[in-house]
């Protein structure tokens, strides 16, 4: 291995991931290792693009919206276009996230009242399995 490379077993100890989501993500064309026989080597573009993968991932984006995106990046030398594409697409996923993050503070009210209303229904029959003993 030399600097510009890393191995299979280094990428995944340096991104915390394993040998299988490598090969999957090279499989879906979004990493394009150096191939050597059975080998493959991770150049330093494969280790940038991951970053943004799992970045991406991070934020929900699907596998074929960082497709599109890391695509971009040939596009234009000033990355125009891939930013503001990014930035669409990160303010729709903000969006998308803010709107399940306040369904799931309702779904929590709404469960911790019905926990509240199984706590007293358990206290009051209890309670009256006591009075009848």
């Amino acid at each position: 291995m030399t600097e510009e490379t890393m191995t299979i077993r280094e990428m995944c100890e340096a991104f915390d991931v394993t040998p299988r989501t490598l090969r999957f993500y090279e499989a879906k064309e979004l990493l394009f290792p150096i191939r050597e026989g059975q080998k493959r080597l991770f150049t330093k573009r494969d280790r940038a693009r991951l970053k943004l993968i799992l970045r991406g991932k991070r934020f929900g984006f699907s596998l074929e919206e960082i497709r599109q995106l890391l695509d971009l990046y040939h596009v234009d030398t000033q990355r125009l276009t891939q930013l503001t594409k990014t930035y669409e697409i990160a303010q729709e996923r903000l969006a998308d996230m803010e709107r399940q993050r306040e369904e799931l503070t309702e779904a929590i009210e709404d469960l911790k009242e019905q926990l509240a209303w199984g706590e007293k229904m358990i206290a009051s029959m209890k309670a009256g399995e006591t009075a009848a003993e």
